[in-house]
């Protein structure tokens, strides 16, 4: 007779069943190592598109109402003071001004809003391409010597923009809005820097992303200049590590604006105008004469006499500087035909005049 008990449940798991759920479960809790496919998390992206916070230390505001009611200036810290009304000078400049420039606070009169002889310059970039690992032109802003904006505009992109690098650049979606076209933007930055000494930190950078080039005796680097003259030590210095040791103020501590950056190259340059100027000659602007020698060259012609103008127009051969033996000619012009100069004296050769003979 078979054993009286309780039959098993259909589709009830058998112990030796149970016995390797819980063997497996224990290796895949104890695996060493990521899996092998896992979603990559680009922190970047994920910390540009979130939203300042309210506490945020850098505070971001308008200025100049002159149709630029999209131009934004970073602030300093709020916890880092800045000394706006000291009197200490610097190579003849006041500090306490340079630092009001930088940060907008300085009212301009009518006669500083000109462009002027200087102009500074800065840009920003944003993200595109897979990832936005490429950049692309999106600000550009450019300031007189005393930090009067000239232009600050936002740039249309052609592409997407997958990354607007807003911690850096202070750039967002929004401010596309008020974007105009590359060709438009590079056309006014053309005609404002002509026959300007542009000056920018890394300008290389900035002239790249605008597509234009600007004449070497015209630019001025802070960058290379301030490592040339032993501003500081190394050879590519930060504009904020710049401006923090020589005007003793904080840049760039949050979101970037190309307005402060522009006025605090200008600052920079400012303060090492005179030292960083020495043995420079600009070129000549367009609407002066290429060459004032040759100017003057001209000139002394016309006040010549027509017979010498004559004797100077004259063709000569030979190397610049070396007689061609015309000038002889003229100069024993009013000679009889008679007389021969005494260095000719192979035509004598073979007349009964000289006392020996030449054969050939």
């Amino acid at each position: 007779m078979a054993a009286k008990g309780k039959a098993p449940a259909v589709g009830a798991a058998s112990s030796n069943w149970l016995a390797l759920q819980k063997t497996i479960s224990k290796k895949a809790s104890s695996a060493d190592g990521p899996p092998q496919k896992r979603r990559k998390v680009d922190k970047t992206r994920s910390v540009s598109v979130a939203p300042v916070a309210s506490t945020s230390k850098t505070t971001i505001e308008d200025d100049f109402p002159r149709n630029h009611n999209h131009t934004r200036i970073a602030q300093v810290k709020a916890d880092e003071p800045v000394d706006y009304d000291s009197t200490e000078r610097k190579n003849g400049e006041s500090l306490g001004h340079l630092r009001k420039m930088i940060f907008g606070k300085v009212e301009h009169t009518s006669a500083q809003q000109a462009p002027g002889k200087y102009v500074a310059v800065d840009c920003e970039m944003v993200g595109v391409g897979i990832d936005g690992a490429e950049s692309s032109l999106a600000r550009v802003s450019l300031v007189n010597y005393h930090g009067y904006v000239l232009l600050d505009e936002f740039v249309r992109q052609k592409e997407r923009v997958a990354d607007y690098r807003t911690q850096w650049s202070g750039i967002r979606e929004k401010d596309m809005l008020l974007a105009k076209p590359f060709n438009e933007i590079q056309a006014q930055v053309a005609e404002i820097v002509k026959d300007k000494v542009l000056i920018g930190h890394a300008i290389h950078n900035d002239l790249k992303a605008l597509l234009l080039s600007h004449p070497g005796p015209m630019t001025r680097d802070t960058q290379h200049l301030a490592a040339k003259h032993n501003v500081v030590k190394g050879k590519r210095p930060a504009l904020r590590n710049l401006v923090k040791q020589e005007l003793n103020v904080t840049i760039q501590g949050g979101e970037h604006s190309s307005v402060t950056d522009a006025r605090a190259t200008m600052a920079v340059f400012r303060l090492h105008r005179k030292e960083w100027e020495k043995g420079i000659r600009p070129m000549p602007s367009s609407s002066q004469p290429a060459s004032r020698k040759r100017s003057a060259e001209d000139a002394d012609v016309d006040d010549l006499e027509e017979g010498e103008s004559e004797k100077r127009q004259m063709p000569v051969g030979g190397r610049k500087g070396v007689s061609s033996g015309l000038s002889t000619i003229i100069k024993r012009k009013g000679a009889s035909a008679s007389e021969k100069p005494r260095n000719e004296w192979w035509k004598d050769l073979g007349s009964s005049k000289v006392k020996g003979t030449l054969r050939l």
